[in-house]
């Protein structure tokens, strides 16, 4: 185990179990010694009931077996309903820890890595780590102790045939050694394309309407299939490593059972040895035989396990970019106010090409500024700044004066709303989305959210109205409708600071009209940052901020901005033209 040193994750989450992990163990202590005895009750059958003629002591051997039977059921019932408790327990921790660890990285996070790996660690990777727990380490140890003691009694029953027996056991478990890393390496290796399958069809089934609409269900079946395929063969591989083991084990350990029953037989027929004591030590050889088979058979598992496991220390190992500071600077009573400091932003993919470049901006209390400019400017760069998905390469982002890096995220962001251009709408009913940003609001809050949203007349015509389940991704609804739940939602968490991804660039012109409205509303009395695609949207804004190449190029109003020409010019018309 000392090669297994990933599995070390497990401990923690075992030791609040420490009461059950103790009967577990004596469970199977209590069991492993019962069986022992069995050999010696078989022993005084045989000699005393058969080969020592008319039954004599039979009844009571026989009744002392049944008993030794009855204690060993009871307490190998025992030792698997604790350990299956373990390990459900530990399960439902390890994908605690990973689910939570996953919701403490930052979007940027994703970026760089496919979501089904996450997926794949919270399902097949911690399903490994659970079947370790609930049943292959208990397993592991019973057939070890069982292995251990029956060899010992194969010295007190017969120290010659218990030398024969020894002397094979090393044999026995060197396949083990020897294939052991192999087929550890191999394990991680079949997770991997494991992985790989759950990302392919994460990835697929959330595109459907994109990939039937270009008539690729037949490409996607291919690749998917040749994901499996790959799969396919790593698990082959690894199981043509186990397969050998499972053979050389089988042949040497059963072997080393049949040379000793040849040689206890012409150790009784020559008077040496009893009847009785013959059926003890073969009674022992093959507990000790199955035992090491059972050991070679687990230690597939316990590598499997160890693959699953490096896997998921590796990721719970993963510093989160944007994390909390060791004593975070409390935010002052919220004004609203938000600044830029000749920030300077790099993305790893793009290392010489800054997204922002000495970008300084201030947002006073109360005041709306419109963001423009053509795509790649770094209008959506300085709206992660302000959330703190990322943190400036140089420069600073301050919220009502305190360095967005001294304060703990969850407070900042906890002052800032956000009404995406495509809002994520949950699986859930209306009302728990409307409060998703704010749990504890009454469903008077929500509906009241609702209204001012615009949403509450296409809510309450719904079949069950605010309890009314809207499917995956919000299937439900229309684009309008799940723009103004996003609006609702950001109106029932009452933010100081709102920021606004143009929320109706893709939207029919009544349910433009209708979202204009509703953010109109949302945006009185509040600090509002807008990103503007449509010119036409941003007229009232008392600032317009002009972008281009992750710089601020130009600012003022519609009219001066119109009148100076340049970038916005250009704009402005070119949209309106074809308008």
């Amino acid at each position: 185990m000392s090669r297994l040193p990933a599995l070390r994750i497990v401990l923690p989450l075992l030791r609040p179990h420490a009461g059950r992990v103790a009967g577990a163990l004596l469970a199977m202590a209590t069991a492993a010694g019962v069986l022992l005895l069995l050999g010696q009750g078989l022993r005084r059958i045989v000699d005393d009931g058969f080969a020592g003629g008319g039954g004599r002591g039979l009844d009571g051997h026989a009744l002392a077996m049944l008993g030794l039977v009855a204690v060993l059921g009871a307490a190998t019932a025992g030792r698997f309903y604790l350990v299956s408790w373990l390990g459900e327990r530990v399960g439902a921790a390890l994908r605690g820890r990973v689910f939570e660890h996953a919701l403490r990285l930052p979007p940027g996070h994703y970026e760089r890595r496919r979501t089904g790996d996450v997926l794949t660690l919270l399902t097949a990777d911690t399903e490994l780590l659970r079947g370790l727990v609930g049943a292959a380490v208990s397993q592991w140890l019973r057939a070890g102790i069982t292995a251990l003691g029956a060899l010992g009694m194969l010295f007190v029953t017969s120290p010659t045939l218990a030398l024969l027996v020894a002397a094979v056991t090393p044999l026995i478990v060197l396949p083990l050694v020897l294939f052991g890393r192999r087929e550890r390496r191999l394990s991680r290796a079949a997770q991997e394309r494991v992985a790989d399958l759950a990302a392919r069809a994460e990835e697929t089934l959330n595109a459907m309407a994109t990939v039937q609409a270009h008539g690729r269900e037949a490409g996607e079946r291919a690749r998917f299939l040749g994901d499996a395929e790959a799969g396919v063969a790593a698990s082959l591989a690894r199981n043509r490593v186990r397969a050998g083991v499972i053979l050389s084990v089988i042949l040497l350990g059963f072997g080393a059972v049949t040379l000793a029953l040849w040689v206890g037989g012409r150790e009784v027929a020559a008077g040496r040895l009893t009847a009785g004591e013959l059926s003890a030590f073969l009674f022992y050889a093959v507990l000790v035989a199955s035992s090491v088979s059972s050991l070679s058979e687990l230690w597939s598992e316990v590598q499997r396990a160890a693959g699953a496991a490096e896997r998921v220390d590796e990721f719970l190992g993963t510093v989160p970019e944007i994390r909390p500071p060791a004593r975070p600077r409390a935010l002052p009573p919220p004004r609203g106010a938000i600044a830029f400091e000749a920030v300077r932003l790099l993305y790893p993919s793009r290392p010489d090409r800054p997204a922002l470049d000495g970008v300084t901006l201030a947002v006073a209390p109360g005041e709306t500024v419109a963001l423009v400019g053509p795509s790649g400017a770094g209008k959506s760069s300085l709206f992660g700044l302000a959330l703190r998905f990322r943190d400036p390469d140089a420069g600073r982002v301050t919220l009502d004066g305190v360095d967005l890096r001294e304060a703990d995220p969850a407070a900042v962001r906890g002052r800032i709303g956000i009404v995406p251009q495509d809002p994520v709408i949950f699986g859930t009913s209306v009302a728990e989305n409307i409060r998703y940003g704010r749990p504890e609001a009454s469903d008077a809050e929500v509906r009241a959210a609702a209204a001012a949203a615009d949403a509450a007349g296409f809510v309450e015509a719904m079949p069950e109205g605010y309890a009314t389940f809207l499917g995956q991704k919000g299937v439900r609804l229309s684009g309008g409708q799940r723009q103004r739940v996003a609006i609702a939602r950001a109106v029932l968490r009452d933010p100081p600071i709102l920021l606004l991804d143009e929320a109706t660039s893709a939207l029919d012109a009544e349910s433009e009209a209708a979202v204009q409205a509703a953010l109109a509303r949302l945006s009185r009395g509040r600090t509002v940052l807008v990103i503007a695609h449509r010119l036409a949207t941003v007229r009232r804004a008392d600032r317009i901020v002009v972008m281009d190449a992750g710089r601020i190029v130009a600012e003022g109003t519609h009219e001066g901005l119109v009148a100076s020409g340049g970038l916005y010019a250009r704009l402005a018309r070119l949209q309106f033209a074809a308008a």
